[in-house]
């Protein structure tokens, strides 16, 4: 018996995600790995995301419009400095609907 656990990577995470949708399960899996509150966390970033890439409002009124702190929009504004303009142009296309 090994007392290793089995999952050590993201990597290993994101493949769980990958085949839990090609086999239409992730939203059990997702909605067990996560919490309510990482679940409304998950959605702001995304909105966060959404709103730096489309550049129409400012980090002040993106706090204000989603309910988060300026701090969190300064993370998530970070994060995408540190993308290639390619990288920021696919995760904007992946967010428009």
């Amino acid at each position: 018996m090994s007392l290793e656990p089995e999952y050590k990577e993201w990597q290993q995470i994101l493949d769980l995600i990958s085949e839990s949708a090609e086999s239409k399960q992730h939203e059990m899996l997702l909605t067990m790995l996560l919490t309510p509150d990482e679940r409304e966390a998950l959605v702001a970033r995304v909105n966060i995301f959404r709103e730096l890439l489309k550049g129409d409002l400012s980090q002040r009124q993106i706090s204000q419009m989603l309910g988060v702190g300026i701090a969190t929009i300064t993370r998530g504004s970070n994060e995408l400095k540190s993308k290639s303009n390619d990288e920021k142009q696919q995760i904007a296309q992946l967010l428009e609907k």
